[in-house]
């Protein structure tokens, strides 16, 4: 037993744990070696390096000579502020859990609110519809406009029956007024006056941002001059009663909608902004004042680390521009609100939302934001209900309370990779705002077209991508869920609530005295008659008394001529185009009592067949096909027979290139010789044979990287056509 003991070898540990000592550390050049090798002659910029829509290529890996170039502050609440304007970060305040509620109905919008202020929701957004951005009252408006984005409002009663129950004490409101504050700054002012909250309590804003209205919808109803008018008497009012408020939003999330790149966004938000402070600070504002009152709505894309490298950037660029106008240090600050994108969305596995919803939020959060709104998952095609409206809200909580991000000051900080791409992302979003400033800004690069045509070379680029599935959409252009049920719909009737506004707004009209409805035309033409502040402050009384939105406008909108675009952005989602054609194998199915049909013909052993046969499986579910998928056939007779008598409507031969000059002629002779009326797809595109396969009657080959939405597109339309 000693003897035992002493053979043992005595193991100790030294007091301090040196892991280069155990590891010697390699030099770039020695992993990029043992790489090359590892590619076995494959070419290592175009193997690993990664293109971008942003025009960045992005590195297999970053190292600390990647930051040599960069200097910046290594803390937060420094210098170009990249690391966060407050240099406690979210450990002194975490960001504000968001939704927007699109509900035209004040009442259903009452009842969401309710639910959700009492479950993680800290900050209020409500769009308008068309009419009330217009200032129209719902009974003069075109129908279509009423109701149709949002909530319908003419007069102070609407408000207050949104808010009934909702202490605004506690939770900021956020309201995108359109192209402009005016009107409907004057009938919130009221409501706050009516319910008597101490203005300068309130936290939140109405807010406008005329360019981006522009660009999005085609045309402004005011001249631009008058609308930077009309938000120099609003920020002058705003400044007299409230205290955290802000009037102007740069809503760049737009451009994203439209499939703009992360650069372009940023640089389009630079741009837009820079008008604003040229045109305000002409109208004898401080760019101190104008910057205070702006907040900055970014969209967030599905490129997580792009992402996040973007709203840090957004720090750099703006910082720059303040700096510009002189703005001192202590007073640079950017409020930096964003919201996921509704250009990823689909309305497929629609499920698969929540999972882009996450990352998004996660890169958001990461990237410094403000303030965060998650859409719910169903939003691109149904009204979210109390269910959808959850899973978004509990997204952000989860986030915070459970992973603890709301616990950290610039996560990303110090990373190799996200130092290196916030640069270049600032470098090339800067090259944007400085090719727009040569074009005379935001406003006339629009009136050329300018920023419109680089969102749709972007689009067509994301569209190409999609459509030959190098970009993957889960559950639409890859790994479809055929066992998939249409959601059932939501939808409010419209006409129903059009004609209950008009019925309401006449009764409203009607209602009182002549001596009341004397005493708001009084208002109303002093307001029209006086300072532009007092003006505001005047219309807010008129309202009080029972003014409505569509008099306001008569007021303050006389004698004004509108702004058109030759074109304005478009706004697909990416999805669509799989989705059309799922929605016609539905019609198919619903035609003819079974979908479009696909036969795969299994050639050889399972090893011969199997990698083409599921690749083939996998590209014609995306287009809703029914797959019939059998064992591997011996031979060409056998496999034709049975494709024929499956009478699908499409057949794929799957097997390898060295097999295909055998098996194609004889395997197509055959299905002729049964009259076989089916297409033929060929698994792979073996270039030295296709216009053999081709004259053997090969109609299509379906391989990685062919463009499966026109290939899928043409296959159901022949079907279609012969139903």
């Amino acid at each position: 037993m000693e003897s035992e003991k002493k053979n043992k070898t005595e193991i100790k540990l030294s007091e301090k744990f040196e892991i280069s000592d155990e590891f010697p550390i390699p030099v770039f050049e020695e992993w990029k070696a043992k790489v090359i090798e590892d590619l076995k002659g494959a070419d290592y910029n175009r193997k690993l390096t990664t293109k971008t829509y942003e025009g960045i290529d992005l590195k297999p890996i970053y190292t600390k000579s990647d930051l040599e170039n960069i200097t910046d502050s290594d803390f937060p609440g420094f210098q170009n502020f990249k690391r966060g304007i407050k240099s406690s970060g979210y450990k002194s305040k975490s960001w504000e859990i968001t939704q927007e509620y699109n509900y035209a109905d004040a009442l259903k919008l009452n009842e969401a609110l309710k639910n959700d202020t009492q479950k993680g929701l800290k900050g209020i957004r409500i769009a308008l519809d068309d009419a009330t951005k217009l200032g129209v009252d719902a009974d003069y408006a075109d129908p279509l406009l009423v109701g149709n984005k949002g909530l319908s409002v003419s007069a102070c009663r609407s408000l207050k029956r949104v808010f009934d129950g909702i202490d605004l004490n506690k939770f900021p409101v956020w309201i995108d007024a359109g192209f402009s504050t005016i009107p409907f700054l004057m009938v919130f002012d009221a409501f706050l006056r009516e319910i008597y909250l101490d203005r300068k309590n309130f936290r939140g804003g109405i807010t406008a941002d005329p360019i981006t209205y522009l660009a999005e919808n085609g045309n402004l109803p005011l001249q631009l001059s008058k609308v930077y008018d009309q938000l120099t008497d609003t920020l002058n009012f705003v400044e007299k009663f409230y205290l955290d408020f802000k009037s102007i939003s740069i809503n760049s999330f737009v451009y994203v909608d439209a499939g703009a790149s992360a650069i372009q966004e940023l640089g389009f938000a630079a741009a837009t902004g820079l008008d604003y402070l040229s045109q305000l600070t002409d109208r004898n504002l401080s760019a101190e004042k104008i910057n205070n009152s702006i907040v900055f709505n970014f969209g967030i894309g599905s490129f997580f680390f792009m992402e996040i490298a973007k709203f840090r950037a957004v720090k750099i660029i703006w910082s720059k521009i303040l700096n510009a106008f002189g703005v001192k240090e202590s007073e640079l600050n950017v409020t930096l609100h964003a919201r996921t994108t509704k250009f990823n969305q689909t309305k497929l596995d629609p499920y698969v939302n929540m999972l882009r919803t996450t990352t998004e939020a996660f890169s958001a959060v990461i990237g410094g934001v403000d303030a965060l709104q998650t859409n719910p998952f169903d939003e691109s095609f149904n009204e979210p209900n109390q269910f959808s409206r959850r899973i978004a809200r509990n997204t952000q909580i989860i986030l915070g309370e459970e992973s603890h991000l709301d616990n950290l000051i610039d996560a990303a900080g110090g990373s190799f990779y996200i130092e290196n791409l916030t640069a270049q992302i600032a470098e090339k979003a800067w090259e944007i705002v400085k090719q727009i400033e040569a074009e005379g800004g935001m406003y006339q690069a629009l009136k050329k077209g300018i920023p419109q045509q680089m969102v749709a070379d972007t689009l067509i680029a994301k569209i190409n991508d999609l459509s030959k599935r190098k970009t993957v959409l889960v559950g639409t252009n890859m790994y479809a869920n055929t066992k998939e049920k249409q959601f059932e719909l939501r939808r409010t009737d419209n006409k129903e609530f059009i004609k209950k506004r008009s019925e309401f707004l006449q009764k409203y009209r009607i209602e009182g005295d002549d001596e009341k409805h004397k005493k708001i035309m009084e208002q109303l033409d002093k307001a029209a008659l006086s300072d532009p502040v007092s003006s505001i402050e005047i219309a807010s009384e008129a309202i009080r008394l029972g003014a409505t939105v569509g008099e306001l406008t008569n007021i303050f909108r006389q004698n004004v001529e509108s702004e058109k675009l030759n074109n304005k952005l478009n706004f697909p989602r990416l999805s669509e185009n799989f989705e059309q054609l799922r929605e016609e194998s539905i019609r198919i199915a619903q035609m003819r009592g079974y979908p479009p049909t696909v036969f795969l013909a299994n050639m050889g052993s399972l090893k011969q067949h199997k990698a083409r046969a599921d690749f083939s499986r996998g590209f014609f579910e995306t287009g809703g096909f029914e797959v019939v998928y059998p064992a591997g056939f011996d031979n060409e007779i056998d496999a034709a027979n049975t494709a024929a008598e499956s009478k699908t409507d499409v057949i794929v031969i799957c097997s390898t290139d060295d097999t295909y000059p055998e098996i194609v002629p004889k395997f197509i002779n055959k299905l002729n010789e049964r009259n076989c009326k089916a297409k033929i797809v060929l698994a792979g595109y073996p270039k030295d044979q296709v216009e053999a396969h081709k004259k053997s009657g090969v109609d299509e080959f379906i391989y990685v990287g062919a463009n499966a939405l026109e290939i899928l597109k043409s296959l159901i339309a022949g079907i279609g056509g012969n139903q």
